[in-house]
């Protein structure tokens, strides 16, 4: 059974499917993979759906993502001519059908047109990944999914937010054989924890993206007394960055069931699936190239 690769020597091609209104580690996520040119060329965004008390359904979390994005690049100049897609609408109506959108339909482009692996980083529901796959099934030979969802094999929960919202495509990445590198939540992606503290010291007062991202950050919680958040997202991306940062191992691909656990046959193709995150190294390399930006 073929591993995913880790990713090559050099600057890997990427595009970012992100539901980047949810909440406030997608504006991270974004922000460091925009700013980490020497090691992602980030070729397109895309507003991936969501459905939560800052949205009335997938639709409108869609759309507000979309909206997010922009704020991001209006404050990023440099990177202001990056595409960004409407992604889906609505949640996939079954495992077998897809929902076409701009984001579905640029990625299925990109993967056919271009040389070399394409690797797509879903830090949302997997609502449009999985409708390109099921689009054009072929691209599962031409890009790497790393995907920020779910909880480790052993956890005795599987589901979190990114994998509930739309089951449907959650089982499309985990059973299509798309190579995927998991980047699980809980033991995981959960210690990559900063502070109200931190934030003001590193992030605030670095060009307008950095006033953004701290002004985002306090807005959060009515109190950070002695509170931190955990800036799931970032994990995907420094991933790409530096593997070595987020070491993974080859595992069976779980099976997600109907009362939101993983079944395990080893029968199963392989994925790669992340064991824990150098917290600091990670944390360190984004506050560096955010302060960059003055």
């Amino acid at each position: 059974m073929t591993v995913p690769a880790s990713p090559p020597a050099g600057i890997v091609r990427a595009v970012i499917d992100t539901d980047t209104y949810n909440e406030i580690d997608d504006q991270f996520a974004v922000v460091y993979a925009l700013l980490s040119p020497e090691r992602v060329h980030v070729e397109a965004l895309y507003a991936a759906p969501f459905h939560n008390e800052l949205a009335t359904g997938p639709e409108d979390g869609m759309l507000q993502s979309h909206a997010e994005l922009r704020r991001l690049l209006d404050r990023l100049p440099q990177h202001d001519s990056t595409p960004v897609h409407h992604g889906s609408r609505r949640w996939l109506p079954a495992p077998d059908r897809p929902v076409t959108s701009p984001a579905a339909i640029d990625l299925v482009r990109r993967a056919v047109e271009a040389d070399g692996p394409l690797f797509v980083v879903t830090i949302g529901a997997p609502t449009n990944v999985a409708s390109a796959l099921l689009m054009e099934p072929g691209i599962a030979d031409r890009i790497v999914v790393v995907w920020l969802g779910g909880n480790p094999g052993y956890w005795h929960r599987a589901v979190e937010f990114n994998v509930e919202q739309d089951m449907h495509a959650s089982h499309v990445l985990l059973d299509s054989g798309v190579p995927l590198v998991h980047i699980p939540c809980r033991n995981v992606t959960e210690h990559l924890r900063t502070t109200q503290a931190e934030i003001d010291r590193f992030v605030r007062g670095n060009g307008a993206i950095g006033d953004y991202l701290a002004d985002i950050y306090a807005a959060h919680f009515p109190d950070h007394f002695a509170r931190s958040k955990v800036l799931w997202d970032i994990g995907a991306v420094a991933w790409l960055v530096n593997h070595d940062w987020v070491p993974t191992v080859a595992v069976h691909s779980p099976l997600l069931t109907s009362e939101g656990t993983w079944s395990h046959d080893p029968r199963r193709h392989l994925i790669r699936e992340a064991l824990w995150v150098d917290r600091d190294a990670i944390f360190g390399d984004l506050f560096r190239k955010i302060a960059a930006m003055i």
